[in-house]
């Protein structure tokens, strides 16, 4: 896997699949949004979404209220469907094309959402790449919310492999810079009548 082009493969899928036909499909993040409102953060807060692609988390953001949004996706594809979908609100959000693990922001967060990014992350120098993103963009005391496959999940999603974790796993790969505030486990129904088990937690940044 140490050849494969992470950017070109998530191009495809925008390109080729409807919103919903592709098994993250939800269209009220129910997990996502229930972490942020224990994060209880002002309505200014900096909120990033990490491989936010054309999810609906963005669109429930603005409706809450929330004014400082920026969307993080390899694809610029989805990206692009998010924006002709929000419509005017498109411009009420930041939009950034970019990996996960090479960013490069120009901002720091209160709160940072990555649901079901991580897990893609399988080689070790990517991991450490993205922790070291975690660490120089989120601010002293913000939150950090990963959703991963959990070991009773799949092994693999959109046809490549993804790297499970639980609990303790996701919560030592973090560990360094962040302490642990709860984690959870859910089921995500798929649009295919399938079932998914993810590993949620929240870490505050130490």
């Amino acid at each position: 896997m140490n050849d494969f082009d992470r950017k070109k493969h998530w191009e495809t899928i925008y390109s080729t699949k409807e919103l919903s036909e592709v098994s993250w499909y939800q269209p009220i993040p129910e997990t996502s949004l229930n972490f942020l409102e224990e994060a209880q953060l002002e309505k200014n807060a900096k909120i990033i979404d990490i491989g936010g692609g054309d999810s609906f988390f963005a669109d429930h953001l603005l409706a809450a209220g929330y004014t400082d949004i920026t969307v993080v996706d390899i694809s610029e594809n989805a990206l692009d469907r998010a924006k002709k979908r929000l419509g005017e609100k498109a411009a009420l959000v930041k939009w950034i094309v970019g990996d996960a693990t090479q960013l490069e922001l120009e901002e720091h967060y209160d709160f940072w959402h990555d649901r079901a990014v991580f897990h893609f992350l399988t080689q070790v120098r990517d991991i450490a790449n993205y922790r070291s993103v975690l660490d120089s963009y989120i601010k002293k005391g913000g939150v950090l919310v990963l959703g991963t496959f959990s070991e009773n999940g799949p092994s693999k999603c959109s046809g490549i492999e993804i790297k499970q974790y639980s609990e303790s796993s996701l919560t030592e790969a973090v560990s360094a810079s962040f302490e642990k505030i709860k984690c959870i486990t859910v089921d995500h129904q798929t649009p295919f009548d399938t079932t998914q088990n993810f590993v949620f937690c929240s870490f505050k940044k130490i």
